[in-house]
């Protein structure tokens, strides 16, 4: 089954749950508009290649398309659809008034140079920047993309448009118009969901230990916060494998230094090394994927032991794997709501930008705790109110709310 349409089984699902119109349901499983560019781009050798990018506009029902721009060599238009379709049910889920894109550039970026990527993203903002805009479509960063990719796209457009325009992307460095919180700000959400469940789980922080799949930047920051909070954090891995304790906890911080200085993750004292699939396996009270998707699976989801999974990347969970994990009692806290942190507060971002004001940090990380366990509470409502999983009552609170915008 392909990302779209295990999101769109989903979708189906909820559907049904949610009590929703067909015509609700048949306006929101097709994107409003697709893009295909392009992009040529000189390389440094002077040599010219073309490369392929996709913006992906699912929904504009509560407001201007908002979702990220991924550089990688596995992109294509059905995983950018999948991609645009979650961040539409996202940013309704958290009840922000903002609709749902992606896009993505079919590209290895660590085969690039600095150059190079800048010559690329200019040449990619060029070609979408006709359907972009700040209150059109706001691209953000993914996977492969950074705070500097957003302040080239930002400088690119404002010289299309003959004047600044901060507020047309989010994710930019604090110096470009950025928000305090943000870079951080998918892990720290992650970690308020994890607080407001603590009591599914019986233990105090200090007792709980977690495995995170995927330390890169939302994965070492959700590790770091949560270890700083007193949260044992057991084991972490990168696309190179990872590394694993079987007593105390591992140091986020200390991991991240040594990786930076070699370029893996370092071996602790103690420690052992172990696979992404081992990971995803190992005895521990929260397995946190926020690496890439479809990692538990129908083959691995009757080994997961983990007694709560926070999806803190996208589409990590298969829909066979949610009914078997389901069936065992494993409680699944589905991306749509749980890494939804970082479209909340770009969202703020957004705000301040328009606005022309600056949030401090610690006003940022409030309105997101207030923001994502309110988010949390309508879910969990439903839930109780439909005996129903949590993916499919976030879904079903989304599409709620999304036939009422609709309807106007």
């Amino acid at each position: 089954m392909s990302l779209l349409q295990s999101a769109l089984t989903r979708l189906e699902e909820a559907a049904r749950v949610a009590g929703v119109s067909p015509e609700t349901l048949l306006i929101l499983q097709n994107p409003e508009r697709e893009i295909g560019v392009h992009i040529p781009v000189r390389m440094d050798d002077g040599t010219l290649r073309k490369f392929r990018g996709f913006r992906v506009q699912w929904s504009s029902a509560r407001g201007p398309y908002k979702g990220g721009i991924r550089y990688a060599p596995t992109v294509d238009l059905d995983e950018v659809q999948s991609l645009a379709l979650w961040m539409t049910i996202k940013c309704a889920v958290a009840d922000i008034p903002l609709g749902g894109g992606k896009g993505g550039v079919e590209v290895d970026p660590k085969k690039l140079s600095h150059a190079e990527l800048e010559r690329l993203t200019r040449g990619f903002a060029r070609a979408i920047a006709p359907v972009i805009g700040p209150d059109r479509d706001i691209p953000a960063p993914d996977v492969g993309t950074s705070g500097e990719t957003m302040r080239w796209i930002a400088d690119e457009y404002g010289k299309i448009v003959g004047r600044p325009e901060p507020a047309v992307v989010t994710g930019k460095p604090l110096n470009a118009g950025g928000s305090a919180g943000r870079e951080a700000a998918t892990g720290q959400g992650g970690l308020y969901i994890l607080q407001a469940l603590q009591e599914r789980l019986g233990k105090s922080a200090e007792e709980t230990t977690i495995a995170v799949q995927g330390f890169g930047n939302v994965g070492y920051h959700f590790a770091r916060l949560a270890r700083a909070a007193g949260h044992r954090v057991i084991a972490v891995s990168d696309s190179r494998g990872g590394v694993a304790v079987n007593s105390g906890s591992l140091e986020p911080e200390a991991l991240m230094e040594g990786k930076k200085a070699t370029g893996e993750l370092p071996m602790p004292p103690q420690g052992k090394r172990v696979t992404n699939a081992e990971l995803l396996e190992i005895s521990c009270d929260v397995l946190v994927p926020a690496g890439v998707e479809n990692q538990i699976t129908e083959e691995n989801a009757g080994r997961i032991k983990a007694r709560l999974v926070l999806e803190l990347a996208n589409g990590p969970t298969t829909p066979e794997a949610d009914a078997i994990l389901e069936k065992r009692g494993v409680t699944v806290v589905p991306d749509v709501l749980a890494n939804s942190g970082g479209v909340i507060v770009s969202y703020f971002e957004w705000l301040q930008n328009r606005e022309g004001r600056v949030w401090e940090e610690r006003e940022v990380n409030e309105r997101l705790r207030q923001t994502i366990l309110a988010a949390l509470k309508a879910m969990q409502k439903l839930k109780e109110e439909k005996k129903t999983s949590f993916r499919t009552a976030a879904y079903a609170v989304a599409l709620t709310r999304l036939e009422e915008a609709l309807r106007g």
